[in-house]
């Protein structure tokens, strides 16, 4: 795929524009999930499903300024449960979006399911609308930590939604979690190992962490496993993934060869995104420099927002000096490293601007790197928070 590069020369610091990708976000769900702290309600009394597709297209029409003459690779649906849509309505929102901008014939377009949610005419209907890729929220296959979960699916659900997803999709995710209150380390093999019997192209595995403002957090934490259990767990996953010829080349994300979910890596290459959707974030590289927004969380906020035409509840550039943490907490997840061009390219600032920080990193073996590239080390992707903190500085 050729991506179109808009030259910004004299403007910014910032020879080119990165690549740009969509993100697309459903703020429905069937019941919030205790460990939940995304930007999802529950649909108690259903939802519109026309007008929020149409607000979608205002909202993106307003946008179009900041991002006008650029193509678009990827489109990721996120939520929230996309999956509660109809096929009819995703048809209409993806023919709305090509009418407005340029996508990629070849465009990767993903959309988030939830096992509670699949039926495979509308599946059918949802690939015969373009979206070609399918990530499913699994967590366990276990009816017992789903429970535990919170989740509305059970394991046969589970196991039923991956084979309707697979009948009408080549490239499918599955999200896994682990460290799940009171899992044992042979039960975490056992959902990997159920999760690899389906030949899908891609896993994500998520420890499971309990974030402030989730319900967990509230009212009753449970108790996970301790951290050496933990660590055995994610060195025994992804032991595990690479047997069966895997590549962990993110964090949390496992894909065969050729299957990384393109749009998280045009996010972890820090590329910019324009983001619609009830609390939808975007970051835009622009002649002044790089700005981030976010669209107004609530549904009806978000709604009576772009009826007004001012979707975007902030909008805020980058200070010089956080660039370098912006993009450092980006790219180092990516476990292969990335090229170090990039971080002139995506930020307008020299590399000498964190040569200190570098030479720290590295003295602490937490990085390598050689005149080209550069990667964290095993000892980085385990503590990659200790690694980030180097990069923090007063804005400049």
């Amino acid at each position: 795929m050729t991506v179109t590069k808009i030259s910004l020369s004299g403007l910014s610091g910032l020879r080119e524009l990165p690549p740009l990708s969509l993100y697309i976000h459903f703020p429905w769900c069937v019941r919030k999930c205790p460990y939940c702290d995304f930007n999802s309600h529950e649909a108690k009394n259903g939802f519109d499903e026309d007008a929020y597709v149409a607000a979608l297209l205002a909202d993106l029409e307003s946008a179009l300024p900041a991002v006008w003459g650029r193509p678009v690779h990827t489109i990721f649906m996120g939520g929230g449960t996309p999956s509660l849509f109809s096929a009819r309505a995703m048809d209409t929102l993806l023919a709305g979006i090509r009418a407005r901008v340029r996508l990629y014939p070849d465009a990767e377009i993903t959309m988030e399911a939830n096992p509670g949610t699949f039926e495979s005419d509308k599946f059918k209907g949802f690939r015969e609308a373009g979206i070609n890729r399918l990530s499913i929220g699994i967590q366990s296959f276990d009816p017992a930590h789903l429970k535990a979960l919170g989740r509305i699916h059970d394991g046969d659900e589970a196991r039923r939604a991956v084979d309707i997803a697979l009948t009408h999709f080549d490239n499918v995710n599955l999200d896994l979690m682990y460290a799940l209150p009171g899992q044992t380390l042979e039960q975490t093999l056992t959902d990997m190992g159920t999760a690899l019997s389906f030949g899908v192209t891609h896993v994500s595995a998520y420890h499971l962490t309990i974030e402030p403002n989730t319900l967990f957090a509230r009212y009753l934490p449970p108790k996970l496993p301790d951290d050496e259990l933990s660590a055995d767990m994610q060195e025994a996953l992804e032991a595990r993934l690479a047997e069966a010829g895997f590549h962990h080349y993110e964090t949390s994300a496992f894909a065969r060869p050729g299957r990384e979910c393109r749009h998280n890596l045009n996010y972890w290459q820090f590329g910019d995104y324009l983001g619609i959707g009830a609390g939808a974030h975007a970051k835009i590289s622009a002649h002044d420099g790089i700005v981030r927004e976010m669209r107004y969380k609530q549904p009806a906020a978000y709604l009576k927002a772009v009826a007004e035409g001012q979707p975007a509840q902030s909008r805020e550039r980058i200070a010089r000096g956080d660039l370098p943490f912006e993009f450092m907490m980006n790219l180092l997840r990516l476990t292969d490293g990335f090229e170090l061009r990039l971080f002139a390219e995506r930020t307008g600032l020299p590399l000498t601007h964190i040569q200190r920080e570098l030479a720290e990193a590295e003295a602490q073996g937490l990085i390598e790197r050689d005149l080209t590239t550069l990667k964290p080390t095993l000892k980085g992707q385990r503590f990659l928070n200790d690694l980030l903190t180097l990069f923090l500085k007063e804005g400049e």
